[in-house]
């Protein structure tokens, strides 16, 4: 439905919550002229605000060290600009500063070219965020007038401090503008909505909030978009990990006088499923995969990821190996191949029983009078990782690893075997959630079975990698597991401080010590989607060769 038209004095401001591509400077600027030409028709907004980098994606990373892709991305604004002379757009983009240094900035432009531009002053350095390697600082606000209303520009780190939002009212700004690139992670909407009520608090202003969406390697961009008025109140919400457009219509003083509707925002497990989806997605389809291949255990790890696989891609896009050894249970093939057959997905069967002789024959005569071990488990991961890659490379498709984080935690994995692959998933994913996350997709949009049989959620988790083994075996409950990983890994706690919250001392000692001693395995590991506030890649940078044991 077209809103109404604009009051008498109003001015109307679009937020365009779009998808980029870190380094497609033009394809991103032609989404930029899409959504342009969608406003104009749609919306009639005088003013367009997009999300922070716009036309480089973010994070660009070392891109930014290249003069070729900042000329790229320079020749689209002023593509940009030539496209709506009529309308006030406001995006971000890499700047050269006079003394050659580059700042993240905040462009507006009009007219045919850019009348102003703002510099972000609070630069990220922690968590995930890297800016102080490429840019320098702004120090001074920008405040524009676009039909007499006086709008404030900030970007995304900005508004988490106090000082350049009131930099910018004091600089007579009646309405903040903030263009954001903030990664999701859980709860982290209650925590966005309480700074950013702070800052109109503080200044009296209302508050535009853009933000960007999609997958971009670990990261996921939640979109997420509000605005709210002089009283906090949230307006014209966007949805979650899609694409939308919203407006406002606001007057010369800051009163807002209409906006759009807005979307229910996700929570709990549909968001973190939402999450994990939308990293899929966008990690296969932007680096040009035709689908993917994984192996299917008749575990609740492998079921969950296929579950998820075909929710992002398709089932036609997602193939399901078996992979049979001696020690598979009939329980886990029938498993497997129920869940095929409810979600439509082609399932084949390699067993490996004859390649695992194979290898064993091999190595006969070196491994005599020596008694089998954790080598022959291994031995049968690898075998598969093998077969997997085979497919993969055969097929192009994507090969999705089936870990979860209380395993890459410890170490209970095999390197280049269920290790082995392009993308994992659920590597940020602790095992509770993986079974809360596979109770809620079964509850939800069911057909007429749940997608994951009930007795892979139910039955003891094993590897199958010998007889009778079981997770048990060599770990505390998950319950326990992942109350240790929580509280070492995202909270960095001592180990008295574990102990005093009512966690038994030896084996918060014994968890410590194999997360410490298994990083060398973990920077091994494919990417995968963050959803905590520090996933094991970017987010946390601990040293492999270390001397560091807790007391």
């Amino acid at each position: 439905m077209m809103p109404p038209s604009p009051e008498s004095g109003a001015l109307r401001i679009a937020l365009a919550q779009i998808s980029t591509q870190v380094g497609d400077c033009v394809g991103n600027a032609d989404r930029v002229l899409d959504t342009l030409a969608r406003v104009r028709q749609e919306i009639q907004a005088q003013v367009v605000v997009f999300p922070e980098l716009t036309l480089t994606g973010y994070p660009p990373e070392d891109l930014l060290l290249r003069a070729d892709f900042l000329a790229q991305c320079h020749a689209q604004i002023q593509r940009i600009a030539a496209f709506a002379p009529d309308m006030t757009v406001i995006l971000g983009a890499p700047q050269r500063r006079d003394d050659g240094l580059l700042e993240n900035a905040a462009l507006v432009i009009h007219g045919g070219g850019v009348i102003a531009r703002y510099a972000k002053q609070a630069l990220p350095n922690y968590g995930v965020f890297d800016e102080k390697r490429y840019f320098q600082p702004g120090s001074a606000p920008c405040v524009v007038t676009v039909q007499g209303v006086a709008l404030g520009i900030t970007l995304c780190e900005d508004i988490w401090e106090t000082a350049p939002a009131q930099a910018a009212a004091h600089a007579g700004a009646r309405v903040l503008l903030s263009l954001n690139a903030s990664p999701y992670h859980r709860h982290k909407t209650d925590d966005r909505l309480a700074v950013v009520r702070a800052r109109v608090a503080e200044t009296g202003c209302p508050l535009v909030y853009v933000n960007l969406v999609g997958g971009q390697d670990e990261l996921v961009f939640d979109g997420r978009s509000f605005a709210l008025n002089q009283a906090g109140e949230r307006l014209c919400p966007l949805p979650a990990f899609t694409e939308g457009l919203g407006w406002l219509d606001v007057a010369a003083d800051g009163r807002v006088l209409a906006h759009g509707s807005g979307s229910d925002w996700p929570s709990g497990e549909a968001e973190v499923y939402a999450a994990l989806t939308t990293g899929i997605r966008d990690y296969v389809s932007k680096n040009g995969f035709g689908g993917v291949v994984l192996g299917l255990s008749g575990g609740i790890d492998s079921a969950l990821v296929l579950t998820l696989a075909v929710d992002a891609l398709g089932a036609d896009q997602v193939l399901a190996v078996r992979m049979p050894s001696r020690y598979t249970s009939p329980m886990s093939l029938e498993d497997a191949l129920t869940q095929c057959e409810r979600l439509g997905v082609r399932c084949d069967t390699l067993p490996i029983e004859p390649l695992f002789n194979g290898f064993a024959d091999t190595l006969h005569d070196l491994f005599q009078g020596l008694a089998q071990d954790v080598t022959e488990e291994n031995l049968q991961a690898r075998i598969r990782g093998v077969l997997l890659m085979a497919l993969s490379n055969k097929f192009n498709r994507m090969l999705l690893t089936t870990g979860n984080k209380s395993e890459m935690a410890v170490g209970y994995a095999t390197l280049y075997g269920d290790m082995a692959g392009g993308f994992a998933p659920i590597k940020d994913v602790p095992k509770t959630l993986v079974y809360a996350l596979a109770r809620w997709r079964n509850a939800h949009r069911q057909t007429e079975h749940p997608p994951i049989p009930e007795r892979v959620i139910t039955r003891e988790p094993s590897a199958e990698l010998r007889d009778n083994q079981r997770d048990a075996d060599s770990l505390p409950p998950y319950e326990v597991l992942d109350a240790i990983i929580t509280a070492f890994v995202e909270n960095d706690q001592s180990v008295e401080d574990m102990v005093a919250a009512g966690l038994d001392e030896a084996t918060v000692r014994r968890m410590v010590r194999l997360i410490l001693l298994n990083e060398y395995k973990r920077r091994q590991a494919p990417p995968g989607i963050r959803i905590s506030r520090r996933a094991f890649g970017r987010d946390r940078r601990y040293p492999i060769t270390s001397g560091f044991r807790p007391k």
